[in-house]
């Protein structure tokens, strides 16, 4: 019973045979790469003046955007992150990114 925090703020109830369910979130399949349409862009924005490039668009598990992230980091050779349906990549490497992509077969497209 560790998932109590899951459960405050519940009214339980009286009856003996009552099991709480919690309610399971959907897992989105991933498109297949040349489905996929993923847009490149620049941001500035709360990153004290940094510069970083973001990849948009990505439809798909967690699991396979944290690969696609790894690889472009690696490819790269810079730093960042893939979280909420994008991948942060330290720098501008738009160009990069974008040619890495269509390398690997996904439908990008340079933003700004």
């Amino acid at each position: 019973m560790s998932d109590w925090k899951e459960r405050l703020g519940v009214v339980y109830s009286t009856n003996p045979d009552f099991k709480y369910e919690t309610a399971q979130p959907e897992q989105v399949e991933t498109l297949a790469p040349g489905k996929q349409r993923l847009i490149v862009r620049i941001d500035r924005r709360n990153r004290g003046g940094k510069q970083v490039t973001l990849v948009e668009g990505f439809v798909g598990t967690q699991e396979d955007l944290a690969a696609l992230g790894r690889t472009l980091k690696v490819k790269c050779g810079v730093g960042g992150a893939a979280k909420d349906g994008e991948i942060t990549i330290q720098g501008d490497l738009r160009d990069k990114v974008v040619a890495i992509l269509t390398s690997l077969g996904y439908n990008a497209k340079r933003g700004n």
